[in-house]
């Protein structure tokens, strides 16, 4: 019935509870009243007389309430057999208090996996995300509503049948990583360092192509142990485009539809996110164009950008993404295209650097970080070409 490594530790926990001042009394003990016998040479026996009757009353009542502490938190494994939970003659339940068991399941489990949603490491924050998306991240509508959308709608499925999976596209500095992380933060009460949360960055965990196949065992294997230890996982994919080919197939049965038939309902909810810089040139063109077209930002659309970010990852002679099974059998649900940001937007983002710090800043300050960067096409000089990338470094020049 008991975990056995949890039991000693909250058995002394139960033990200074019931220690406490009024947490039990046994019947027939006398309560020291005012102006009794002071401790003293004479003094000092009935104060330890009545210590001993209470660590004495302590230790057997102590399995009782360990049952029903572990009854609280760990229901499917609770002793069924009610002579185990049984009272000891001469104790009434009420003795220590439902309050001492509540402040010590509350305790146990701001640590632990026992939260009302089954899992205090998962907090599936949308309204969190929301204002991020909104506030924090600049210039990117499209993607915006389409990842907030793909993403609440996949965990708020009863029963989904295939893990989601989405690609972001768009040049370096655009806010791919940006969103990647604030998804892991607000899904995840430990963001990043979540033990339900994964990041493989290409040319970093997967650096020898000679070493393919101990890269496919282990990576398999991670995503498997993840999804064993959290009913919700998320495994991000920095430098998409650089994954072998290998890799990528290894991954293709991962992101497939499940067998209905052997679709259990605790299957684990799985969300696979892959970031690269593919198709940035094209979105970038694209919405060029559209922009010189007389067109407003603010209204370009997935229509206006998927057909052809989409056909350029395809036909892409550069990288096996465009070739690999992922993408030919529509493995992954969305491309989420990543826009090139303008002027305005890098002078939000030196903004956010510098509250990010707590530092006072300066209209003109970000003026002049914003007019740092570099800008293209030549002629016209729209797009940031590193987007926001460097921003919080270019700070310390405006520092007193």
């Amino acid at each position: 019935m008991l975990r056995g490594p949890r039991r000693p530790l909250v058995h002394c926990l139960l033990l200074l509870l019931l220690l406490l001042p009024g947490a039990c009394e046994h019947r027939g003990a006398a309560r020291p009243r005012e102006g009794s016998e002071q401790p003293g040479a004479g003094g000092r026996w009935p104060a330890f007389q009545g210590l001993k009757e209470r660590l004495s009353a302590a230790g057997a009542l102590s399995a009782r309430y360990w049952a029903l502490f572990s009854c609280q938190l760990w229901p499917e494994d609770c002793d069924k057999d009610e002579d185990a939970v049984a009272e000891p003659p001469g104790w009434n339940l009420h003795l220590l208090g439902q309050q001492y068991l509540d402040i010590l399941t509350t305790w146990y489990c701001s640590f632990q996996d026992c939260c009302d949603s089954g899992d205090c490491r998962i907090s599936n924050n949308f309204t969190g995300l929301e204002w991020d998306l909104r506030v924090r991240l600049h210039g990117q509508h499209v993607a915006r509503e389409l990842v907030l959308r793909t993403v609440r709608g996949h965990l708020e499925t009863p029963r989904p049948d295939k893990a989601l999976a989405l690609s972001f596209h768009g040049w370096s500095g655009t806010g791919k990583n940006f969103v990647a992380r604030m998804l892991a933060e607000n899904l995840y009460r430990d963001g990043l360092e979540s033990d339900c949360v994964k990041v493989f960055i290409a040319m970093l965990h997967f650096p020898h192509p000679k070493y393919v196949e101990l890269y496919e065992e282990r990576l398999t294997g991670q995503i498997r142990e993840t999804q064993q230890r959290c009913r919700q996982t998320l495994f991000i994919f920095d430098e998409a485009e650089k994954l072998h080919p290998g890799l990528l197939e290894a991954l293709a049965p991962h992101l497939e539809r499940w067998d209905p038939q052997g679709l259990k309902a605790e299957s684990p909810r799985t969300i696979f996110i892959f970031l690269s810089n593919l198709g940035g040139n094209i979105i970038n063109e694209v919405v060029l164009n559209l922009l010189k077209g007389g067109q407003s930002r603010e209204d370009i659309t997935m229509e206006h950008l998927e057909p052809h970010f989409q056909a350029e990852i395809l036909e892409s002679t550069d990288s096996g993404f465009g070739r690999s099974r992922l993408v030919k059998e529509s493995l992954i649900d969305f491309f989420v295209p990543f826009l090139p940001l303008e002027y305005r937007h890098v002078r939000l983002c030196a903004r956010d650097a510098f509250l990010s710090q707590e530092l006072p800043y300066t209209e003109a300050a970000l003026d002049e970080i914003a007019k740092m960067m570099v800008y293209v096409p030549k002629e016209e000089q729209l797009f940031s070409s590193q987007g926001c990338k460097s921003i919080s470094q270019r700070i310390n020049y405006f520092l007193p």
